[in-house]
């Protein structure tokens, strides 16, 4: 075990299962008392899809708001940001990864930061199948939905011939932190779905899974090794050619996006496209008439994909989006995720009255996935700049050292 994931604690703690606690500072262990009380299902979810549970304990630590991540999967004890208290268990989906990782990382572990998929393509791949355990099918499609919209912006981000867009990359004399993306998250568990698909039985994917954990289990392996025993347990339907397309080259050395787009349920995303066409479109004289009753069949997971879809469309005027915090009142939210994006939403729409939210909001919480581009945002409109400066300026030493420096980076680059 790497003794990166060795660790102590202290803290208050509360009984949420049968082989789990969940610690934190006092004024959070009520909270995620509540928030967290579907880890036992999770397991055994898990156990379902991988197999026994090897580690004995299962115990969460919610850590103070400066952690810069999401989780840790250490071993008998995952971390996770007090960002998933969302106070209705729609951020809980997080420790579904975090359990994930008890079997696809830490009981079998990629040799290589070029293998890393091994470990968090799989991951994301027993997530969404936990989640579709739990939920529903739809649901786990969902989720690949909107991983396939996250490698695509991966992909642009890089260009789609870049190095980095490899299920394999080439890192000779690259630094792994330069290298970390989306790509072996989402490239590789889109290429487990895909095979899944052409094996044609989840059954039997998941009795491979079984026992791949068991043949691999407290070992670094690389993907040969992955890919040899692949063949070998589904040695009948290799011979009959039901895997003669793969290209299997393509996949793993292939740069940009993957050779195959499996055929996923999108019900569940259109129904935030559809919103998002509808504000989007929408004259400032349309919006004053839309309610409410819009969102009402939605769960948390749609709006956050409705509220990420229309950041990628042209910025709203200030009109719409006075008219949308009328609607949805996004700023209330508990839901870190929903008002992350809002802020965001609100800030490119040059809308001034959201600074003072802003600001406390990229002060309060140190994750990196919402304190940096927020920060970024807030140096960017000149309104903001001079205050968000100085709230920087007035927290950094409370920050993580990480999340301090990238910061001071983007306002150095901004400010020239």
């Amino acid at each position: 075990m790497p003794k990166s994931l060795i660790l102590i604690l202290d803290g208050f703690h509360r009984k949420i299962g049968p082989r789990s606690l969940v610690w934190s500072e006092k004024e959070y262990v009520e909270d995620a008392e509540y928030e967290f009380s579907e880890t036992e299902n999770m397991l055994k979810a898990a156990e379902e899809i991988l197999g026994p549970y090897e580690w004995g304990q299962y115990d969460l630590l919610i850590l103070p708001p400066s952690f810069p991540y999401g989780g840790m999967e250490n071993p008998c004890l995952t971390f996770i940001t007090p960002t998933c208290l969302a106070g209705n268990r729609s951020l809980a989906n997080v420790v579904a990864h975090e359990i994930a990782h008890s079997w696809t990382g830490n009981l079998v572990t990629n040799c290589s930061w070029e293998h890393f998929w091994l470990n968090e393509g799989f991951t994301v791949f027993a997530e969404r199948k936990i989640i579709g355990r739990l939920q529903s099918k739809k649901h786990r499609d969902f989720h690949f939905i909107g991983g396939w919209k996250e490698l695509h912006n991966e992909v642009q981000g890089y260009g789609a011939k870049h190095n980095y867009t490899k299920l394999i990359p080439n890192l000779e004399d690259v630094d792994p932190d330069d290298a970390y993306s989306r790509v072996p998250y989402e490239k590789g568990s889109i290429f487990l779905y895909y095979l899944e698909k052409l094996v044609g039985s989840e059954a039997e994917f998941e009795d491979f899974l079984k026992s791949y954990i068991q043949k691999f289990k407290f070992q670094s392996i690389n993907t040969a090794d992955w890919k040899s025993f692949f063949l070998s347990f589904f040695h009948e339907k290799e011979s009959s050619g039901v895997f003669a397309d793969v290209d299997w080259d393509q996949w793993f050395y292939g740069v940009g996006m993957p050779p195959v787009k499996p055929s996923l349920d999108t019900t569940l995303s259109s129904a935030c496209s559809e919103l998002c066409q509808k504000w989007s479109k929408a004259e400032e004289q349309d919006v004053i008439n839309f309610s409410s009753v819009d969102i009402r069949d939605m769960d948390s997971g749609q709006i956050i994909e409705f509220l990420r879809l229309l950041l990628l469309e042209p910025p709203l005027t200030d009109v719409c989006v006075r008219e949308m915090h009328r609607c949805f009142n996004f700023n209330a939210s508990g839901n870190a995720e929903i008002k992350f994006r809002w802020l965001r939403l609100c800030l490119r729409a040059s809308y001034e009255p959201c600074i003072p939210s802003a600001i406390e909001f990229a002060t309060k919480w140190g994750r990196l996935k919402f304190t940096r581009p927020l920060f970024r945002d807030l140096f960017n409109f000149k309104p903001s700049h001079e205050k968000a400066t100085s709230a920087f300026n007035d927290h950094k030493e409370n920050m993580h050292p990480i999340t301090s420096s990238m910061i001071a980076k983007d306002l150095k680059e901004i400010d020239g």
